[in-house]
């Protein structure tokens, strides 16, 4: 991958329309600065994979003479490298995004990307925590025989109580600032969420509590246009940070390998609607674009609903 835009091993013409595609990503999109990357990186490996199948940087003209067996070439080579189906559905979308983007700019229709088929994908449902063990997580005493500071199991235990509290994206979490959290008899906070979309969410006083536990402890001034959660160092925490905390809870817990950060946003969703929650307004708090999106959380709770049938019935 190129270092810098300069050095994009493309011909001027392409990489003018490139560099034009990723600023449309994020200014007229709105896509996230890791979404545009990934879009960019997707379109990069296409177009390098095209100038070796074709014997040469790829021009406009050649991009829209492509034929789908072209583009079932790059799909098998990025398979034959071990790429996963959603990985390699996520490049088409990239590699697509940029083809309509020349398409209305005048400069061409890239045809063959949309007559070769997307790798189907295994529809997989989330996979909740049971309600004990997902209030539990966020019990800094669980942690009690790890060598850290008290801060550290404070801060922890306030990301993961607003990720199963409020149904937070782990990014939407770590990305809010001490300004972003209410005063006291507050109730609600704003969070960006994908596409730079606000949404409200309700956050509990058990939460704040965590909340303001953590920011007495915490060693470092935490200025109210700061992050909010900052690392051992001081600096914004990573995501990892958390990633890594939960893996050593699924061992006190006996919790399964499923049991992420996101999977405590699956189970606020899912414990919501177990216990008569609408979905429109589901959606709203999980900040979803398109309801189908959540629907997939019925799906989650008419499994369980069976599972708890077949146990209980006693002709099951």
């Amino acid at each position: 991958m190129p270092e810098h835009d300069d050095d994009l091993p493309f011909s001027a013409e392409v990489s003018a329309e490139y560099l034009r595609w990723s600023v449309f990503l994020g200014d007229q999109k709105r896509m996230s600065p890791k979404t545009v990357e990934a879009y960019r990186r997707d379109v990069t490996q296409f177009l390098l994979f095209m100038a070796d199948h074709l014997g040469g940087q790829p021009s406009l003209a050649d991009l829209t003479a492509l034929l789908p067996q072209d583009v079932r070439a790059f799909m098998a080579a990025r398979r034959a490298k071990g790429v996963a189906p959603r990985t390699l559905m996520r490049q088409l979308a990239g590699t697509r995004s940029f083809a309509r983007f020349l398409e209305r700019h005048g400069k061409g229709k890239v045809g063959a990307l949309n007559a070769v088929r997307a790798p189907k994908i295994a529809k997989t449902l989330p996979k909740p925590l049971a309600v004990p063990q997902a209030k539990r997580v966020s019990d800094p005493s669980l942690r009690a025989g790890e060598e850290r500071e008290p801060w550290i199991f404070a801060r922890d235990a306030a990301v993961l109580a607003l990720l199963y509290g409020s149904g937070l994206r782990i990014a939407e979490a770590l990305s809010l600032k001490l300004r972003d959290i209410p005063a006291p008899g507050g109730d609600t906070l704003t969070v960006i969420g994908k596409g730079n979309k606000a949404r409200m969410v309700p956050v509990l006083p058990a939460v704040l509590a965590l909340i303001a536990d953590y920011i007495a402890l915490c060693p470092y001034d935490v200025p109210d246009d700061g992050p909010l959660f900052v690392g051992a160092k001081g600096g914004k925490l990573s995501p990892r940070i958390i990633q890594l905390t939960m893996e050593r809870l699924r061992g006190a817990l006996g919790l399964p390998e499923t049991a992420t950060p996101h999977a405590l946003r699956h189970s606020f969703a899912t414990h919501l609607l177990s216990r008569g929650g609408d979905l429109r307004a589901i959606q709203e708090l999980l900040g979803h674009a398109s309801l189908s999106t959540t629907q997939i959380y019925t799906a989650v709770d008419t499994e369980r609903l069976i599972d708890a049938y077949q146990a209980a019935h006693p002709r099951a």
